[in-house]
Order: structure tokens, then C-alpha cells, then sequence
């Protein structure tokens, strides 16, 4: 055996034994392990070595060591690889969308079985309305100048809005308005749609037709809005992280449960996830955001009709089994797909 291939699989080992036991793996624990032949003493050289590249270190006065960021690193790429799921874990999946084509509810039960599954936190994000196809809107009076619109896309998500206007619309002017519009926009993206719109309020409305302008009016405040469109995040299970030991500092429980609160930071990864292929791990300081620093996220795109929506994943120590994860990931992620499409 090399002594790259000694270093490789005393590290597998020692990596595997502190996921297992979470306490620090010392020499005399690795020699009883049946892959690795040689003695206490070449086990502790070795070590030695490994800390040196950063990739082990020792917590304390201990002569066990656990692994850095650095090392899951190089435990992922060279040895995780997913592992199966039984049939019941599948089957368990699978119920979650079974008979359910509502797009807002397939993503909360995408994240809740994210958790449920690995027992930690799991998250999704919601796609950016901005990329979606309009379908249609409907516009329904209130009492004064309120009025209800129902906004639908191609994907079946329907978004009400309570919006108030500059004047009372009558029934038929809220009819005439957004039939005149559904026609104008209709199959248009909704980034498009706000465009379009934002250009057409620019004119000169007394020139405009009046259906033209009443459904300008009144579309520019059911679409167009400075937070309207943004992508936002599913979050299931954060308080489970409460129960982890290795993120049971009130310091680290403060920044992540900060970074659930804001989500911009999450936002950000799983924006930055949509652009590879594949399922994605981030160890600790991958991330790039300190509040991170402690966890692991792993992440996949998914999609509908060919077209990537967004991003699921787990957030969770960097203290876990990945083969098991990164399968609920994976598997999850097709789901979800798969239900998107119905």
C-alpha cells in the first residue's frame, strides 16, 4: 500500500468513525479498524501528516483528532457517493406529492420532507415570479377603492393581491380591463408583462384609449412593485439544528437562526447552486458567508418542463452522513420535478 493510499483510507476512517461517535478519533481506535494493517504507531505518523495539510485537527489536549472543513472536502470528492434509499424511504417521498399540483404547496412539502428525512433543516426556494408565464388576471371590487386581483401563471400559481386604486372602478370597467389585458400579455413572461408596463405608464395616458388606460392603471399596481417578483426561500425544520450537539453554541445558533431570519445569504447560495449541474456540497467556509462557517448545505436544482425554477436543499452540520443526504436530496429534487409537470 502507498503511503498516499495509507493516508487516504486512515482518513476515510477516521472521518467515518467521528460522523458515527462524534467524539475525536485517536490512533489506538483506527488500528482496530479492519481496513487499515499497520501498526499504532505508523497510524499516528500519518496523522501527523494529515494535520499538517490542515486536513485533521485537535480539539482539544486530546490525542484524537477530527476533520477540518478541508478534510470532509476531500472525503466527499474521493469517497461519498449517494447511497440507495430503501424502498419505504422512497414510498414516504413519494406520498408527499402524490395527488397535490398547486406549485406553493409542493414546495412547502418539498422542504418539510427535506427535513423530516435527514432531521435537519430543509430549505427551497421559491422561483422567481419574474420567470414565470402569465396566464391571466382578474380584477374584483372591494368596498372604496379596493380591489382584489387574482394574477394566475402557466405553472398554476395564483397570487391575490388587495391593491388600492385612485378611483372607484366599477364591475364592467374591471372586466373590460383585464380582459383587454389578458389579451395584450397573455403567454408573455412576467418580467416582460412589468416591462411593458413600466414603459406603457410613461406615455401619455390622456392619449390612451380608455380600457387601455384603466387596465394600465390598474395593472400597474396589481404588477408592478419594487419587491414584487423577487425569489424568496421555503424553510421547514430549523428548530431540529437546536438538538444538534455540534451546533449547540448559542454564538453559531445566533448567526444561523440570523441568516434563516434575513435569508438573503441563503438566497444567494442557492441562486449561486442553480448555475451547475448536479447535486452540490458546501463544507463550512464553501459557503463564502461566516454565519455558515459550522454547517454543510447540499443543494439541486429543480425543474418543470425542461426549465430550471430553482434550488433544494439541507442545512446541516458538517458532522453528517452526505451519502444519505446528498440521496434525499437528489431523489427529492426529481419529485418535485416530476409533480411540477402534472
Amino acid at each position: 500500500m502507498s503511503s498516499e493510499n495509507r493516508s487516504e483510507i486512515i482518513l476515510k476512517n477516521l472521518v467515518q468513525l467521528y460522523v458515527r461517535d462524534g467524539q475525536p478519533v485517536g490512533s489506538t481506535k483506527l488500528a482496530n479498524n479492519a481496513d487499515i494493517s499497520v501498526s499504532s504507531a505508523t497510524i499516528r505518523n500519518v496523522m501527523a501528516d494529515l494535520e499538517s495539510k490542515g486536513l485533521i485537527v485537535s480539539p482539544h489536549t486530546s490525542a484524537g483528532r477530527i476533520p477540518t472543513a478541508k478534510g470532509y472536502r476531500l472525503f466527499v470528492d474521493s469517497f461519498v457517493r449517494a447511497a440507495p434509499l430503501n424502498r419505504r424511504t422512497i414510498a414516504s417521498l413519494q406520498e408527499q406529492f402524490i395527488d397535490e399540483s398547486d406549485p406553493d404547496i409542493l414546495i412547502k412539502k418539498a422542504s418539510k420532507a427535506l427535513s423530516k428525512m435527514t432531521e435537519f433543516a430543509g430549505v427551497v426556494m421559491i422561483p422567481n415570479q419574474n420567470v414565470a408565464t402569465f396566464k391571466q388576471i382578474e380584477f374584483m371590487p372591494l368596498s372604496g377603492n379596493r380591489v382584489v386581483s387574482i394574477l394566475v401563471t402557466e405553472d398554476g400559481r395564483v397570487q391575490n393581491r388587495i391593491i388600492t386604486l385612485s378611483r372607484d372602478y366599477d364591475q364592467v370597467e374591471l372586466v373590460e380591463a383585464a380582459n383587454y389585458f389578458n389579451e395584450l400579455h397573455s403567454g408573455s413572461s412576467l418580467s416582460d408583462v412589468r416591462s411593458k408596463l413600466i414603459d406603457d405608464i410613461q406615455e401619455d395616458n390622456e392619449e390612451m384609449h380608455r380600457i387601455t388606460k384603466n387596465a394600465m392603471d390598474i395593472a400597474k399596481k396589481a404588477l408592478v412593485d419594487e419587491d414584487e417578483g423577487k425569489a424568496d426561500v421555503m424553510l421547514s425544520g430549523e428548530q431540529k439544528l437546536l438538538d444538534v450537539p455540534d451546533l449547540c453554541q448559542i454564538e453559531t445558533l445566533q448567526k444561523l437562526f440570523n441568516v434563516f431570519k434575513t435569508k438573503q445569504d441563503l438566497l444567494d447560495l442557492l441562486d449561486r447552486s442553480m448555475k451547475t449541474e448536479g447535486v452540490n456540497i458546501y463544507i463550512g467556509e464553501e459557503s463564502g458567508y461566516g454565519s455558515l462557517d459550522d454547517c454543510s448545505i447540499v443543494t439541486k436544482t429543480y425543474e418543470a418542463e425542461g426549465e430550471i425554477l430553482g434550488t433544494l436543499g439541507v442545512i446541516g452540520p458538517t458532522r453528517m452522513v452526505y451519502s444519505n443526504v446528498v440521496s434525499v436530496v437528489d431523489v427529492t429534487a426529481k419529485l418535485l420535478s416530476n409533480a411540477l409537470k402534472r
